[in-house]
Order: structure tokens, then sequence, then C-alpha cells
């Protein structure tokens, strides 16, 4: 008989709390399970900070609330580790390792192990004030935001607590000396405008505000006043459809390494200037085939438009289907906001919450309710099929996200999110506004965070991943020397037919890929038009 690695895992750790439990009614519990000791779950320890962080994100998407609260970042010497913070005893933590293995097996996630709790310390963060209005603090936001240095805006937050206030904080994540001497400094740049900091501990809270969201409101294309019709008027339709002309005529063409051929499509012609951007792109990808670092059985899609010429600039297997994973989410977004704008319901603080869950935080059961509202995953693809035919060519939407997150069935084409992109910064969807300020929530996106792209990039975005995807698309828009601003759409996806031996390592290593190459998208575009 056969047993896969999750059943073998469930089995031994079956075994030993029987024999944890066996022996605590003889009165002889082993000393690893005495009651004194206290234990935590650890499903991540690194020396990568940045690795812990993207990892912290993707779990929250599949724990419930009361297990993401008790979510900890915390450090050991030069490492960094993600716990969770449950105190409990031997007997406790092994019935929690056992429900949380389950989900993350089930997902397609590394199995976390349960340790006495050890040397960890707290991370810290500069406190700016706190309160139970959310107005006050993003006027004193700006106020900060002004006065203090570059290296602190990008890490600037308003988070709300688990009490319902609402604090700013410069999320250092550091130590609690090094801390310190930041508040005081921070204190004396602020101290004309009245303004007193203070030490608090990373607590693992919502964000709900931050330097995309300012920008954001600065920017704003328009509102929910957004002037588009429940169906497209052939102009707008007729002007999209050029569009996705010029986004899509495929051509095959092979790319032979080492490790096989692999099929890629583009479109054609692309401007002669531009091919620089592709010839990047290939380059670093092939060299990532020929190391090994990106495996036989992977595919990638990438696409970048040029929002400011209207044009694609890069096209490698845009027609090419992938699984959507949780790049799905703004479309369900538009599915839900074409029945609200029809009348059909109103979107009111309940549906703004589950919206801002799903797109932000990703959260999978909020999704499933913005569905049920809709209908349903059928609803929702044959509502962007009707009235949205062209944008979504080949989008989709068969599944409710499952209760592990692991969806494999919703897929769509690095095109169709061009074309939604396009159609979001152009003013052409309901609710333009809104799902515009719900994408540029912040949160651990792929195309921005992380990469040498200088702050102040305005950024609308939505991950995906699973098992077997990685993938980011979204609008960035940085600063020009001229004071402006040069906006283009990027897509980026690697899709597995396997699933990896250590998930945690291969969702982060194709994370860096993607973030590389939105580095190299964007130091093209910067020698192309003078940006900062």
């Amino acid at each position: 008989m056969k047993y896969s690695v999750a059943r073998s895992f469930k089995i031994f750790v079956e075994i030993t709390l029987f024999l944890i439990i066996f022996s605590s009614s003889l009165g002889v519990l082993p000393a690893f399970a005495a009651h004194r000791d206290k234990y935590d779950i650890i499903y991540i320890l690194t020396k990568d900070l940045e690795r812990v962080l993207d990892y912290k994100e993707e779990l929250e998407a599949i724990f419930d609330a009361k297990v993401r609260r008790k979510l900890r970042i915390v450090g050991r010497g030069d490492e960094y580790a993600l716990i969770y913070d449950g105190n409990d005893s031997a007997r406790t933590v092994t019935k929690t390792l056992v429900q949380h293995a389950e989900i993350l097996n089930k997902a397609g996630y590394d199995e976390p192990y349960a340790t006495k709790e050890q040397n960890f310390h707290a991370l810290y963060n500069v406190s700016y004030g706190m309160g139970p209005n959310l107005e006050p603090l993003k006027k004193r936001y700006k106020i900060v935001y002004k006065y203090l240095g570059e290296d602190v805006k990008k890490d600037l937050f308003i988070e709300k607590t688990s009490y319902g206030n609402y604090t700013l904080i410069y999320r250092r994540r550091g130590g609690k000396t090094s801390t310190t001497r930041v508040a005081k400094r921070h204190a004396k740049k602020l101290r004309r405008q009245r303004i007193a900091t203070s030490l608090t501990r990373e607590n693992n809270n919502t964000v709900v505000y931050g330097e995309t969201s300012l920008m954001d409101e600065k920017h704003s294309l328009g509102g929910n006043g957004d002037k588009v019709s429940a169906k497209p008027s052939k102009s707008v339709a007729a002007a999209a459809a050029a569009a996705a002309a010029a986004v899509i005529v495929p051509q095959s063409r092979k790319m032979t390494t080492p490790r096989g051929t692999i099929r890629e499509t583009k479109s054609q012609p692309l401007a002669k200037n531009y091919s620089q951007f592709e010839k990047s792109i290939e380059e670093y990808i092939n060299k990532l085939r020929r190391k090994g670092k990106i495996s036989k059985d992977e595919s990638t899609g990438w696409m970048v438009y040029d929002l400011m010429r209207d044009r694609s600039i890069v096209d490698i297997n845009a027609d090419k289907e992938f699984q959507a994973a949780s790049m799905i989410k703004p479309f369900v977004a538009l599915a839900f906001f074409h029945q609200a704008k029809a009348g059909k319901f109103v979107y009111g603080r309940k549906s703004r919450r589950k919206m801002e869950a799903m797109i932000q935080r990703s959260n999978n059961s909020a999704t499933n309710w913005i569905m049920r509202q809709v209908g349903g995953p059928k609803s929702c693809e044959a509502i962007l099929k009707k009235y949205y035919s062209h944008i979504f060519k080949k989008t989709k939407i068969k599944e409710y996200i499952p209760s592990n997150g692991r969806t494999y069935l919703n897929s769509s084409l690095p095109s169709d999110y061009v074309r939604f992109l396009r159609a979001l910064w152009k003013k052409e969807l309901p609710y333009g506004r809104e799902i515009r300020r719900l994408m540029a929530l912040p949160g651990r996106d792929r195309l921005y965070n992380g990469t040498p792209i200088p702050r102040g990039t305005l950024v609308y975005n939505k991950t995906g991943t699973t098992a077997h995807l990685c993938g980011d698309m979204g609008i960035l828009s940085p600063k020009t020397k001229k004071g402006g601003r040069y906006p283009y759409a990027i897509v980026g996806i690697i899709e597995r037919r396997s699933r990896p031996s250590d998930y945690g390592r291969w969702m982060h290593s194709r994370s860096r890929v993607i973030r590389e190459v939105s580095t190299l998208i964007y130091k093209e575009m910067k020698k192309e038009h003078q940006l900062l």
C-alpha cells in the first residue's frame, strides 16, 4: 500500500500525540512534554527577512482570523522566523500542529514544526500616535511623511489594531535598542510639529493606509463617478478592441536552451526602439534555465504595456493560458461592481470590508462571499464575457476558492490581465476609482517591493500563488525627472506542472525572478522616458 507524504506525516503526528497523552495519563510525561515548558510552531526560519515577509502574507490568506492574530515575525541573532505564538503546552501544541499541518499540506505549503520556546526576541516599530478615528491619523501621516527621510516613507503605515484603534507607525521591524535610537531621532525632527514618538511591538496588525494610498489619493484618475455605462459604448469598445489587436497578434517563436525547446509566442510588430525590453527578459530567463534555476517543467509569461503611448512593448506567451490563482480576484471584484452599478445591490460597509480582505489580504472566504453575492463563479464569468468581452478573451472562473486555498481551475491569459489593467487606467470600468483604491492598498507585491525601483512609485497590483504558480499583475507609475509620472502595466507569471519539494524556497525564488524582471523593465523604461 502506498502512502502520500501528507498521510505519513499525519500518522506520525497522531502517534506522537497518542504517546504524549498516554504518558500523561500514567503520570509520566516525558521531559520534552513537561507542563512548565511552552512551545511555538515555526513555519519558516531564515536569515532572509524578505522571504519571511513573503511567506507570512501567503499563510495569512489560508488561515482564519484566530490564527492570523497569533502569527508573529521574531528575531534571533541574524535570523528571522515566522511563528504561531500560541504559548502552548506540549499537549496543546501537538493538536494545533496537526491542524496547521493538514491545512498547509492541502494548500501545497511546507509542513511546520513545533519547538520549545527559544530565545527569539520581539521586533519593534516606531509609533507616532494612536486613536479611534482614521482621518486624523491620515493628516498626521502627511506631516510625518513630509518631515522624515526617504528611507522611512516606504515603510510608513497606518495600522488597525485588534482592539479597533488606528496607529501610525514606521514599520522598522528592528531590535529594541536600535529602534529606540531611531525613535529619538524622529522625535527631534517632529518636535516643532508637536508629534511625539514611542516604541511599539510588531503585532501583525492590518495595514489600512500607506505611501501608495497617499499617492493614489493625490493622483486619482477619477471617482466612483467614473462615467462608464454598464455595457461599454461602441467607441470605447472599438478603442479597446484596437488596443487588444496591438497586444495580441500571435506569432510562434522557439527559444532553444540546453534543457529543451520552449515555445513562446509574441505579438508583431513591436516598435524597434523597444526590442531591448524583450531581449533583456529573454536573456535573463534563458540564463536561469541554463543554470537550472528555472526547471524544464516550468513555463513563463511576461507582458509590459506602455499606458502613455497605449501600446504593447513586451509579449512573451501573451496568449498562453495559465492558472489564475488569486490574480482572478480583481476580475471577481469587477463582476460585483458591475452588478452594484446596475442597482442589483448596494456597495456598503460589509461588502467594502470583504473587498478589502479579498484584494489586499487575498482572503479566500471573503472572495467566496463576493462570488456568492454575484451568483457564484459561473455568474461572475458570464458577466465578464457578456459585458467585457473586449477585455476577457479566455478568462475562466470555474470554482470558489477552496478553504485550503488550493485553487487550480480558474485561469486567464497574460493579455487578459493587461487589457483589464488598461481599462482600469483609462477609466473604462464601473467603480474604477474604488478598484484602484483596493489595488493600491499596501501589501507584499512582486513588482515594486523588494526591488531597487525608486520610492514614490505608485503601485496597483494583485499577486497570485499556488503550489504550481507564482505571479503578479499590476500597474507601476514611477516619477519622471520633470515631475510627472510614466505609467505602465506589467504581468509576470511562472507556472510549473509538478509540485516543488520545498514550496517556501520555490515561491521565494520565483518571486525574486519576477522582481528582477520588473527591475529590468524599469531600467529600460528609465532610459526611454527619463524616469528618476
